[in-house]
């Protein structure tokens, strides 16, 4: 498995006019970025545009215009038929309705969402996500799993505004209540706050050694930020403790940095990242105390979300309506591209207050331990 590039041996299957996907900037969230790269590898860049939204766009709310702004451009292009939009932040339902005034012709694809579920899930065509609220469940029945007695949630106030991240929190503490695992709500700095990201780190290398000495090493900890991942990640090994699983669940989310694993940047190995984590684990008393999801969300959304467009724009799948199946199919036959197996999804339709959105579907698969 060379990483997240397909052979030039699969045939280019044509589709009618373009797609666009807009990722996080490269500096930001690498594998948001690198995600896009799949589907321009597999249908060429004469039929995929891609796009960034600007460096740091995440580290503070931004005004629907501004998303505007960057978004606008696509509906021009009358080439264009669908757009994927991953990560998808707050203000994306507000700037998808102001392009579809005009274009409402576009096959608007939105995963990792920021804004609630339901406001998305009136103005896109597909919404592709974690299961937060199962996440909050399976977290800690894998923590348990890897000897955890105490479970430290770090996060902040601009994050706990967000009924998803908070109601996950939630479901966590509710849930290590019935598991007899101490819950600690913990608060941590906020990149868009006044600290960068140094600051974040010094942070988190500084309360872990704290919080371990206070419950000790059997401590699972869990970030809501992606920007304390490494860090995270790194002080746990230093001491001893536990990581069930980041924020966006991947093997190369914090892990080759946090553990000193070299990564090919043009072609990124998952096979390699997972072995050689193992390894590391393995000499640093750490087996089974490290654990994520073994395949890339991120990844998953992108090249999900563009292969069910694509159906769409082919007549193979509806517009309407999502084809839970067919949708299951493109995420399945991803990572078994991937990873050269078959691997269990859970992909579930998101409900709120007793409403179910069929166009907002939910990923959840098992852990891979370290």
């Amino acid at each position: 498995m060379t990483g997240y590039q397909f052979s030039d041996r699969r045939n280019r299957m044509s589709f009618p006019g373009k797609i666009a996907i807009v990722t996080s900037h490269v500096s930001e969230i690498e594998e948001d970025y690198r995600s896009a790269k799949s589907v321009i590898s597999k249908y060429g860049a004469e039929k995929v545009v891609h796009i960034t939204w600007p460096p740091c766009f995440f580290q503070s709310k931004r005004e629907p215009d501004e998303l505007i702004a960057v978004l606008a451009p696509l509906a021009v292009d009358r080439e264009i038929r669908a757009i994927i939009i991953n990560q998808s932040p707050l203000g994306t339902n507000v700037a998808v309705n102001k392009l579809k005034e005009t274009r409402d012709d576009i096959y608007f694809v939105c995963c990792t969402i920021h804004d609630p579920p339901p406001e998305v899930a009136s103005c896109a065509n597909l919404i592709l996500m974690p299961n937060d609220l199962g996440i909050g469940t399976a977290i800690v029945k894998q923590a348990k799993k890897q000897g955890a007695k105490a479970f430290v949630h770090y996060s902040f106030p601009r994050h706990m505004t967000q009924p998803l991240l908070s109601a996950r929190r939630d479901l966590i503490r509710e849930t290590c209540e019935a598991e007899g695992i101490r819950f600690i709500d913990a608060t941590s700095l906020d990149p868009a706050g006044e600290a960068d990201i140094v600051g974040i780190h010094k942070f988190i290398y500084e309360d872990v050694p704290k919080m371990t000495a206070m419950y000790g090493e059997d401590t699972a900890f869990f970030s809501t930020n992606c920007h304390t991942q490494e860090a995270l990640i790194r002080a746990v090994v230093d001491n001893h403790a536990i990581y069930p699983q980041g924020c966006c669940p991947s093997p190369f989310h914090g892990f080759p940095k946090a553990l000193g694993i070299e990564v090919d940047e043009d072609s990124p190995d998952l096979n390699h990242v997972i072995n050689e984590a193992c390894r590391i684990a393995g000499e640093k008393n750490m087996t089974d105390r490290l654990s994520t999801w073994p395949v890339p969300a991120p990844t998953i959304f992108t090249y999900a979300g563009a292969e069910y467009a694509i159906k769409c724009l082919k007549g193979e799948a509806p517009h309407a309506i999502i084809n839970a199946r067919l949708l299951a199919d493109c995420i399945s036959v991803y990572i078994e591209e991937l990873v050269g197996e078959d691997i269990s999804i859970y992909l579930t339709s998101y409900s709120e207050d007793g409403k179910t959105y069929d166009n907002a579907k939910q990923l959840l698969m098992g852990y891979l331990d370290f």
